[in-house]
């Protein structure tokens, strides 16, 4: 009985939450609908980045990945023409690829080797979008990004319009990365975390999971780097940075990597403390 009532109050508190974000572009300030949005974004970012440290790789590429899905969703849809709503999937696609060579490449690494190797394979992508301006526009980064079109009457450049998308897009993801949560290969991961020889030893392979993990989580990265970029209409290397990185291990790691709300609970809290001190932002970081 406690336990139903105390999933009755979890569904209750959950329930109660998606309703007050559905209430609340419509009352606030246009200013905290943007912020609201980026909030999405970053859940999406953060959650992912936790998929993939369940396994312990904590890696320092994971906002350059984010940065992948921008810019390829950004050049897809402004030189190639292709519609919004497809170059966002097709920039996680991409931001998977980066991840799983990166990883391959790296698989045997452990430890602080690791770490450095990925900062450095992160730091050369990123390097490579601020060195050549033709084609991903140099130091200056790509402007005029098309926003998302006209479907059924409803503008979805618009500021409401794309909140409810991002708060729609950010549900799904965080579901879907529940769901992974509580399946077997979830259990694995968490073997993993817990003991890699043990698990290894019952048969799981690290590797391939190392390789799951970071597939899964940069796929999300690069779908949240597509949100991002289709709304901000513009992208740079600079918002790519080891600093942003930083940002995002801060935000895990408050929140706490053992459970899936973690993040959730990291985002809310830092980014609430980040927009409290917008007036420092010199010394924020």
């Amino acid at each position: 009985m406690a336990q139903t009532n105390t999933e009755r109050f979890r569904i209750g508190a959950f329930a109660a939450v998606i309703i007050g974000l559905c209430i609340f572009p419509f009352f606030a300030r246009p200013y905290l609908v943007e912020v609201a949005m980026i909030f999405f974004i970053w859940i999406i970012l953060a959650q992912s980045y936790r998929l993939i440290v369940t396994v312990h790789d904590w890696q320092l590429y994971h906002v350059v990945l984010y940065g992948v899905g921008a810019y390829t969703s950004g050049m897809l849809s402004k030189n190639f023409g292709f519609p919004v709503f497809l170059a966002i999937p097709i920039g996680g696609l991409m931001a998977c690829l980066f991840g799983m060579i990166i990883t391959v490449i790296l698989i045997r690494t452990t430890g602080w080797s690791f770490y450095i190797a990925t900062f450095g394979l992160a730091e050369l992508i990123r390097l490579t979008w601020l060195k050549f301006r033709y084609p991903f526009g140099g130091s200056t980064g790509i402007i005029s990004i098309p926003y998302p079109p006209v479907i059924g009457g409803i503008d979805f450049g618009a500021s409401i319009p794309y909140y409810f998308f991002s708060l729609g897009v950010m549900l799904i993801v965080m579901y879907m990365l529940y769901r992974i949560e509580k399946s077997r290969i979830g259990d694995d991961f968490k073997a993993i975390s817990m003991d890699p020889e043990l698990a290894a030893s019952t048969g799981i392979s690290i590797p391939r999971h190392r390789l799951m993990a970071c597939a899964i989580g940069s796929f999300f990265a690069g779908i949240a780097g597509g949100l991002l970029v289709h709304r901000l209409g513009a992208v740079d290397p600079k918002m790519f940075n080891i600093i942003t990185m930083l940002y995002l291990l801060i935000w895990v790691v408050v929140g706490g990597t053992n459970t899936f709300w973690g993040p959730v609970i990291g985002v809310s809290v830092m980014y609430t403390l980040f927009e409290l001190l917008r007036p420092l932002i010199q010394i924020r970081p």
